[in-house]
């Protein structure tokens, strides 16, 4: 499930895959961000990594644990590149996080790694701005972004994006868009509006809905509405399969709005818990996940290592160390600058592609795949680079 990343601590799943720590291409010298350290790169590189250790919550001691792992695991793909691991404990809290990268940075870290929630992560970033200092954060909370502060987290307009083209391509962009009317929803709705207008799709409408069973059965008779009205071909949702989705799926179709003749297409991962793929209103609907295969190879790779699975986003901290190898290894002593960082080819990850963007957010290459006879197929495979169909 996708959320934003605040106190409430809502974490967002993102795909895990295996991943040479290689960069995609060289620097591109043109690109412009934050500054950053002189790395002298032929010594080990100090990194601070920020986990949320210490809140007294048995899900962030695990969280902390799975990202410092997956650390430690990219460490050992780095070819001919050291990388001098710090850890420090946050405990989730903001003010913590500011102390503990202002410590960080004293004691010789050149990048900070994390930490996971926005409000640490934004603390994080404020308390380092005037000591060159970048800081990849694992909340997906654009937000915050921007300045020394990058977001590694899959967000929803990267989602949007991959899902309006394609439904473009396909001929299927006339879209209803259907949102819960709470921050996440609005945060959404905007991404989905945003990537529909960067492409040949519509907005043929939108129809809120408050996040409660009466909401949801409220709102259906409106979407039926909209969509005899406007003739839409596709209903693009926000609700989560931990949410709203399995109530829409059911009562959406009673209505009159079939999955066989209007798309169906999700905002979030329909796959996960894999009990959703029973639903038979998801069948045939549309969703975007990183690629399914280097996101295997990176969790077995992971329980071979550790006795068991990474935590969802722990895979993140993989991607920012196989970032950071990949420009450190390139020999240059502006590897850890906004303008390396921010390179326009990318950087191979966990679930595939992904790149960070100089306004602080990120793109990542995802697959599009559908449910079929309760299964997961991938329609679209995730693009090898960022000038593959999928951008």
């Amino acid at each position: 499930m996708f959320a934003v990343f605040k106190t409430a601590r809502k974490l967002t799943l993102t795909g895990l895959a295996l991943v040479s720590a290689a960069l995609l291409a060289a620097c591109d010298p043109a690109a412009t961000g934050s500054g950053g350290p002189t790395v002298d790169t032929g010594k080990p590189v100090p990194v601070a990594l920020l986990v949320p250790r210490g809140s007294g919550q048995s899900g962030d001691a695990v969280l902390a644990q799975s990202l410092e792992n997956s650390a430690r695991l990219a460490m050992q793909d780095l070819s001919g590149v050291r990388i001098d691991l710090r850890v420090y404990d946050t405990a989730g809290n903001a003010s913590q996080a500011a102390a503990v990268a202002k410590q960080a940075v004293s004691e010789g870290a050149q990048i900070i790694l994390g930490p996971v929630y926005a409000q640490s992560a934004n603390a994080a970033g404020l308390a380092v701005l005037n000591d060159n200092v970048n800081l990849l954060a694992f909340s997906n909370n654009t937000n915050i972004a921007g300045g020394n502060v990058f977001v590694l987290g899959p967000t929803f307009q990267n989602t949007a994006n991959r899902l309006a083209r394609y439904a473009a391509r396909q001929g299927k962009g006339n879209i209803v868009v259907v949102h819960s009317n709470d921050e996440a929803g609005q945060l959404g709705r905007a991404a989905i509006e945003a990537a529909i207008s960067g492409s040949p799709a519509r907005v043929a409408g939108t129809v809120p809905f408050q996040r409660s069973q009466q909401g949801v059965i409220a709102a259906v008779p409106q979407v039926k509405s909209m969509v005899d009205a406007t003739g839409a071909d596709s209903v693009f949702l926000t609700a989560t399969t931990a949410g709203a989705l399995p109530l829409f799926s059911q009562l959406l179709p009673e209505a009159g709005v079939p999955p066989e003749s209007k798309q169906y297409i999700g905002l979030t991962r329909w796959d996960i818990p894999a009990q959703t793929l029973e639903l038979p209103g998801v069948q045939g609907g549309w969703f975007a996940l990183p690629d399914p295969v280097k996101s295997q190879s990176f969790q077995s790779r992971y329980a071979a290592a550790y006795g068991g699975a990474p935590h969802p986003i722990g895979g993140l901290a993989y991607d920012g160390i196989a970032a950071i190898g990949a420009l450190v290894g390139a020999g240059k002593s502006n590897a850890l600058t906004g303008a390396a960082l921010t390179q326009g080819a990318g950087f191979q990850g966990v679930g595939g592609i992904f790149r960070l963007r100089r306004d602080g957010t990120n793109e990542r290459g995802l697959a599009v795949a559908t449910i079929q006879n309760k299964q997961v197929v991938v329609i679209d495979p995730a693009p090898s680079s960022f000038s593959g169909a999928g951008f």
